[in-house]
């Protein structure tokens, strides 16, 4: 990975963190100040919202360690695991608190369930996008082991020589 994708990555990463905990900031404030309408139970969806954006800076910081250790050279080893963990996990809790807030609109769409199943469609999407984190991990597994069985075998061939 370049020098410059690894920057433009990090600067990506950068702002997006900081406008999550801006949000989020903005969220506890809100709460602490404005009381709910009685139209939708909003204090529950600026929670939800709070939560949700945990997870999306959860996942932001995964993949940041991970590019530095992309460009460290040192991501096919055990230790990428876990942030590739973490990365799983912060998807699986993103659906989880997707599937929440469809809870808790639901209520509110007597009238049109159609919207209620979409976004229940739209959770399901997002634990298919922790699914195929979860099949490039089984990839990475793989591909430390052929390194580790690599060195190995150099080290034999070494010995030999």
């Amino acid at each position: 990975m370049g020098n410059l994708t690894v920057r433009a990555l990090r600067a990506v990463l950068a702002v997006v963190l900081a406008g999550t905990v801006l949000v989020q900031a903005l969220m506890v404030v809100a709460m602490a100040t404005k009381p709910d309408d009685g139209t939708l139970p909003l204090t529950a969806m600026r929670v939800l919202t709070i939560v949700g954006l945990a997870s999306a800076q959860v996942a932001l910081v995964c993949v940041w360690r991970l590019v530095a250790m992309v460009r460290r050279g040192t991501v096919f080893s055990h230790a990428a695991f876990r942030y590739v963990d973490g990365v799983i996990g912060a998807i699986v809790a993103a659906s989880l608190v997707w599937f929440a807030v469809t809870a808790v609109n639901a209520p509110g769409q007597r009238d049109d369930p159609g919207v209620s199943v979409i976004m229940a469609g739209i959770g399901l999407a997002i634990l298919g996008v922790a699914l195929i984190v979860l099949v490039l991990r089984v990839l990475l597994v793989q591909a430390v082991a052929r390194d580790v069985e690599a060195a190995q075998l150099k080290a034999e061939l070494d010995e030999v020589i």
